[in-house]
This record gives structure tokens, sequence and C-alpha cells, in this order.
């Protein structure tokens, strides 16, 4: 190479290098606030829930992690705020058996595809529900409550928070299973249900644990079941739905977390790998525990088969109780 043109090469190569030293160095994610999105309202269980497992998130990733609840439509309004956001790991958030699995099931047409639009993160926790009546209920048991459905068609109303929630579908199937006719009545979030509830508004409802307890101590409702097929260490005295004489009734009220889809490879494995790491943390496994909650975890892979799974088991149950699709 001649003298002049070996100058110039070399001349352009100190100036790259120089332009490289002078560059910041990319930050990893995260080096800002993450938001989570929990489609449903504050103080419910997926809130309650979602902040144990935020906090030490949190902690692990040497950043905040911001709740923002966004109730409504059976869950589709949070979904869809989850989904439109940029898919870059700054917007993550709650799925549930309800949003990623019945509601497919459940909708004519939805305003999002699970496979399409969202990226599966980590199983996070299974949850049960409680069938339960005020503390002035006549209903000393769920025979007694089924018996006086039978008594009295369309008479007894249950309530849920929102149309395709867990509190809803264990309502269903319960209706269903026990061949009784009674009104269903949606709420726009689990308090204002509760609330209802006690006030004898409505005769039942099926609510998470992690609601049911602190009620329970306050003397304020009286449980009939649960939803599990084993009684729940959290109230050993209440009796299974299988045990009352609904045989093999189970519903289960999963959670886990999602990001939109596209997100890099890379942001989901760490989130996965956090998600591992908090689960396994006293404080959290204490938080859940406390709730009723069971931890979970296992891959976005595994997380993604179990919604699977779970599609095609409420899409069977709604054919077979004859639950009417809604648009």
């Amino acid at each position: 190479m001649p003298t002049t043109q070996l100058t110039r090469w070399l001349a352009g190569l100190a100036a790259a290098v120089s332009l490289c030293a002078a560059a910041p160095a990319r930050a990893e994610w995260p080096e800002r606030p993450i938001s989570f999105v929990v489609p449903s309202a504050a103080g419910g269980s997926p809130d309650v829930l979602s902040r144990v497992i935020t906090n030490e998130l949190a902690k692990i990733l040497n950043t905040s992690v911001v709740v923002e609840n966004k109730p409504g439509a059976a869950g589709n309004i949070g979904l869809m705020q989850i989904i439109n956001k940029p898919a870059d790991g700054y917007t993550i958030g709650y799925g549930n058996v309800n949003t990623l699995a019945v509601n497919r099931a459940l909708f004519k047409k939805l305003p999002y595809d699970v496979d399409r639009d969202l990226a599966p993160v980590a199983h996070a926790f299974d949850l049960y529900n409680v069938l339960i009546v005020p503390a002035n209920s006549p209903y000393k048991t769920a025979g007694e409550l089924i018996a006086a459905a039978r008594k009295t068609p369309g008479k007894l109303s249950f309530g849920a928070p929102g149309v395709g929630t867990t509190g809803h579908m264990s309502g269903e199937v319960f209706r269903s299973m026990a061949k009784i006719d009674v009104l269903y009545v949606p709420y726009n979030g689990g308090p204002a249900a509760l609330q209802d509830l006690m006030g004898g508004r409505t005769d039942f409802l099926f609510a998470n644990s992690s609601e049911v307890v602190p009620l329970v101590a306050g003397g304020k409702v009286r449980t009939l079941g649960v939803t599990s097929l084993k009684r729940l260490p959290l109230l050993p005295e209440v009796p299974t739905l299988d045990e009352a004489g609904l045989k093999g009734y189970e519903t289960v009220a999963w959670g886990g977390v999602v990001a939109p889809r596209n997100t890099p490879k890379p942001v989901i494995d760490k989130l996965n790998a956090a998600m591992q790491q908090a689960l396994k943390t006293p404080a959290v496994r204490e938080g859940l525990a406390r709730l009723g909650a069971v931890p979970a975890g296992g891959s976005p892979e595994q997380f993604k088969q179990m919604i699977d799974r779970e599609t095609a088991r409420w899409a069977t149950i709604i054919e077979n109780a004859k639950i009417e699709k809604l648009d």
C-alpha cells in the first residue's frame, strides 16, 4: 500500500476508534421504571397478589415497578394497555386464567389474540376461590344453598367482579353442576361485589381466598365451600365443593406475568429469571401464603403450555355447561 494511502487509512482508523470511545455505552435493561398493568380494580385479589411480587421484583431489578390498575371489560382493557405499549420491557403486566384462557372461549370476539399479541413471561402462582354468603345468611352449607335455589328458581343471585372472572366462572360451573337457576350480577371489581354481598343485596359469591380470609376473621361472611379438590391450609375447616356433593368440582385462579409480543428475548429471559428469584424469597412465599396462594414458576415456554392446556379445558367447560358466548 502506498505511503499516502496507508497514512489516510491509519488516520481513518484512529478517528473511528476515537468516535467509539467517545460514544456512551448502551445501558442494560432496565434503565428506568417499569409499569406493571393489573387488569382489575385496586384492592382486589389480582392487585394485592401482584404487589407482593412486584415489590420484590423492584429490588431484584434495581428499579421501580409501578402497578397501574386498569379494570373493566373482563380484563380486556388492561390487556390492551399492555399490548399497545412498545415491546421494550418497560410495560409488562398481570395475565390470568380469565384474560389468557377463559375469555378466548367465552367471548365471540376479543380485541386481542393471546398467541399473536402477548409474550408469556412466567407462571406466578395458583389460587383458589371460596363460596361465601353474608354472615347473617340462613344458609349454613352449600347443600342448603343449593336446596333453596332449587325451591325458588330465579330468586337467588350471585355477584362477581366482571364477566369471565374466576368468580363468575366458578359461579357458572356451580350453577351447571348443581342444576340451579340463579341470577348473575356483574361488578366492576371485587371490592364492590363483596360490599353488596355483605350488604345482603346478593345471596352468594365466589371470591379468592386472599379476599375472603380477612372477612371471615372479621365475622362479615360465612364460608360454605372451596373450589380446590383438597381443603385449603388457610381454611382447613371449610369443605371442598367436591365433598359437598358436586363431585369433581374444581376451579383454579392462576396468574402470571406477560409482556407485549416481540419484547426482546434477553429482556424476557431477565424478567423470568427475576421472577424465579422473587418467588423463592421468604417475603414473597410468606406474602402469598398469607393470601392463600401457592408460588409457581417455570420457563416462559412452560407458562405458554399451561395457557394452552387451560384454554382447551375452559372451552370444554363452557360448552358442557351451555354458557352463552358473549359479544
